[in-house]
């Protein structure tokens, strides 16, 4: 069993480097995004559908049209930021 203490300086900037890159939000905001949509299809099933099945359902049917609009979002910060 490790043990769990404070990380050497090296290992704590890659950490930081991961958790501040745009890779890493979009990876959260999209896994945001299909366990919001988990809980919504698990109310409309009465039951837990899984990650899984959330996973591919989400994919299929929202995925593209999310990505589309969080672009368009990112374009527009970005102009009203110039």
């Amino acid at each position: 069993m490790e043990k769990s203490g404070p990380m050497p300086p090296a290992q704590e900037e890659k950490s930081q480097f991961v958790k501040n890159s745009v890779l890493y939000k979009e990876f959260l905001a999209e896994r945001e995004e299909i366990l919001k949509h988990k809980w919504i299809e698990s109310e409309k099933a009465g039951k837990d559908i899984g990650f899984e099945k959330a996973l591919l359902d989400w994919i299929v049917k929202h995925r593209s049209s999310w990505r589309e609009k969080r672009l368009k979002e990112a374009r527009a910060e970005t102009k009203a930021a110039s």
